[in-house]
């Protein structure tokens, strides 16, 4: 009933067909040091370099987050970094298996190309084998930590989410966050998740003490007596 009640009884916002943004990036070959670089891609897809590694989260670069090529979601403002200007890619950080973040596509391209390291919650790289053969990708589960080169290692954390790729697969695979070690501090790549009663962040914040950058996703989403948790 609520779910009808949403799609039938509710007024929507006019959604814009294209934003032109005059912001696009072309990062560096590579940050070493002890400083890092962050370039936000777009929706919850972000370019992290430090320590010499070039890492991509919910790398998206297609023009719909749909299982359809020609229906569904799709993307009213570029890339804030095109493609082909993309570094090499040593890593890939994918948090969950919704379409807006598991992008086979943008993954196959990767793939493709570099050859990176792919870290995913436990049953997301069957999803990944199934779309890209050949893939090889890292299965977590919250709690582990991943090392990579340059003094960098990837944590994968609880949140507030769920995960499906189809009708009758919900929670199938699991969702996580990343705490990422990193030469200039530990950065928290949320991806998804609900506030909740926050103990999901004190949690993070108590294992991951000194934190240095959080990427938060801060969704305007309406109506709120449906989306609120």
């Amino acid at each position: 009933h609520r779910v009808l009640q949403l799609y039938f009884m509710e007024k929507w916002e006019k959604w814009p067909v294209r934003v032109e943004s005059p912001f696009s990036d072309r990062p560096p070959a590579e940050v070493t040091g002890t400083g890092a670089r962050i370039s936000f891609v777009g929706h919850a897809s972000w370019l992290i370099q430090a320590g010499g590694l070039n890492i991509l989260v919910d790398p998206h670069w297609s023009e719909r987050a749909s299982p359809f090529a020609s229906w569904g979601p799709m993307r009213c403002s570029a890339p804030g970094i095109p493609f082909d200007s993309l570094p090499r890619i040593h890593a890939v950080l994918v948090t969950h298996n919704h379409y807006d973040h598991l992008d086979i596509p943008t993954l196959a391209r990767l793939w493709a190309r570099d050859r990176p390291r792919i870290i995913t919650p436990l049953g997301n790289d069957t999803i990944m084998r199934d779309g890209v053969p050949g893939i090889e990708a890292t299965a977590v589960d919250w709690g582990d930590r991943t090392p990579l080169d340059g003094g960098i290692a990837v944590h994968a954390e609880p949140t507030q989410h769920w995960s499906a790729r189809g009708a009758r697969d919900r929670r199938h695979a699991l969702w996580a966050s990343f705490v990422i070690e990193t030469p200039a501090g530990k950065i928290y790549a949320v991806g998804d998740s609900g506030f909740g009663d926050g103990r999901t962040f004190r949690r993070v914040g108590e294992r991951h003490p000194g934190i240095r950058m959080a990427l938060l996703p801060i969704g305007a989403y309406e109506p709120r007596w449906f989306m609120k948790s």
